[in-house]
């Protein structure tokens, strides 16, 4: 039997103005990209200025295993999301609390997975992912402290997709401004030591990163319930945190596709990596060094997705597909505009903006303004992708943007890299980008284009709403 209508603390996406009210929903969550990229950002300044490229390098292997893994369970807090969106949408709260209470547990136990995955096998990934042996070391200390930190660190983030999916972007933005003022204050205390704390070099900044999210963890499940959030689980609602069969099925079969997306994208960032770590220290810190830029530049592209997909889905449950179709081409023009003007200032700023990270002496720095040269124009591109995926899959489709993934990471970009990087070097590598983004740019247009993801649903909805 459906509860009624949602309570006040349930914003909703599915009136008003859909320009403004996309703007002003995404906005929080592209603040919070800044703030968590110009976290990992100062947090490689201190690394990699005081501590040398080893560490830096050293930092971004183990960031790029730490993703990874994180891919694993992605698809799951995503279907979550979409489930949650569009119960909120069709003004259904109990089953949205059921899908809380389920996927809360189930998503517990695949952190407490992966946590131990990433502690036990992060010297051999790292091994195998041809880390440089100046850095190997420092990598497994940085990826086992971080590693054993992951339920706190997924329970934090699980919390905040949830609001974000219940219509609620700016409570989770507080606490993201917590959690980086935390992790940036906390990084040079146990980077270099300060009064009883000892000096702990790249493993400081791993800690900082935990306990920051740590704290922000328990501070956001205080507001919860301090607060009395319409989502939250109350004592008489803890025959909720189960593993009802029905939600786990859909949260599996949807989740699944997106979480091996991730993994697809991850693991084709590690097969690059290998292929850049084989080039020597000088090029592996240049790359590291442009990742951080263009993680500023996909920053509006990864905002608009999670805003349109929570945006579509709550319109998809209440049944308003005009505003599915019109927030689409909004946020494919928010995106132009915004990642747009980013690639400009970026290009206009190439050699200042690398010297944040890289010394001006040697071949690194060259190296890292030919990557931004010939990459950083094509995330305008992956940001129109990224935009068209979001929206496509909170109806359920979830096969197809998997396969588009594949085709273009996969099928074009590491191999044109692979086997051109004989005869053209490094360029094959950086050129290899905006191909790949070019072949899913297009095909992602195409199949919305066809209208045939609209059939898809998230399913076992009509069971959950009987229970």
């Amino acid at each position: 039997m459906a509860t009624a209508v949602a309570p006040r603390s349930a914003p909703s996406l599915t009136e008003g103005p859909i320009a403004k009210t996309l703007f002003f929903f995404s906005l929080p969550m592209l603040l919070g990209n800044v703030l968590q990229t110009l976290n990992g950002t100062v947090n490689s300044i201190w690394v990699g200025k005081f501590l040398g490229e080893a560490a830096l390098t050293a930092a971004s292997n183990g960031n790029i295993i730490l993703f990874f893994l994180i891919s694993s369970i992605f698809g799951v807090t995503m279907a979550a999301t979409i489930l949650i969106g569009q119960s909120i949408g069709a003004k259904d709260i109990g089953r949205a609390k059921r899908v809380v209470g389920t996927s809360a547990v189930f998503f517990l136990l695949l952190s407490l997975a992966v946590g131990a995955a990433g502690i036990l096998f992060s010297p051999y990934i790292l091994t195998a992912l041809n880390t440089p042996v100046e850095s190997l070391e420092m990598a497994i200390i940085y990826t086992r402290i971080i590693f054993a930190g992951i339920p706190f660190m997924f329970g934090y983030n699980y919390i905040m997709t949830v609001m974000r999916g219940s219509g609620d972007s700016k409570t989770p933005f507080y606490f993201l401004i917590l959690c980086v003022v935390l992790d940036i204050a906390l990084n040079p205390v146990f980077i270099f030591g300060f009064g009883p704390v000892p000096e702990l070099g790249i493993g400081g900044s791993a800690l900082a990163t935990v306990m920051a999210q740590f704290i922000s963890f328990i501070c956001i499940m205080f507001y919860l319930y301090r607060t009395k959030y319409f989502l939250r689980i109350t004592s008489e609602e803890l025959h909720l945190l189960r593993m009802d069969l029905d939600i786990i099925w859909t949260l599996i079969r949807k989740g699944v596709p997106m979480g091996l997306q991730m993994i697809v994208v991850t693991s084709s960032a590690i097969a690059l990596m290998h292929l850049v770590n084989s080039f020597g220290i000088e090029a592996a810190a240049a790359y590291t060094a442009a990742n951080n830029l263009s993680s500023y530049v996909q920053m509006p592209a990864m905002a608009l997705g999670a805003a349109v997909s929570s945006f579509a889905s709550q319109n998809i449950g209440a049944g308003r597909w005009d505003r599915v179709h019109r927030t689409t081409w909004i946020g494919v023009l928010f995106n132009l505009l915004m990642t747009g003007s980013l690639v400009v200032l970026i290009h206009v700023f190439n050699r200042e903006a690398l010297l944040l990270f890289l010394p001006s002496t040697g071949q690194a720095l060259e190296i890292g303004m030919r990557i931004n040269e010939i990459t950083l124009w094509s995330f305008v591109l992956f940001g129109i992708m990224n935009v068209i995926t979001g929206v496509v899959r909170s109806t359920g489709a979830v096969i197809v943007p998997l396969l588009i993934t594949i085709l273009a990471l996969w099928g074009i970009r590491i191999p044109l890299a692979y086997i051109f990087v004989n005869d053209f070097g490094l360029n094959a590598v950086w050129w290899s980008f905006p191909t790949g983004f070019a072949v899913a740019m297009t095909a992602g247009i195409v199949y919305y284009v066809s209208g045939k993801w609209k059939n898809a649903s998230m399913e076992k909805q009509s069971k959950l709403a009987e229970k």
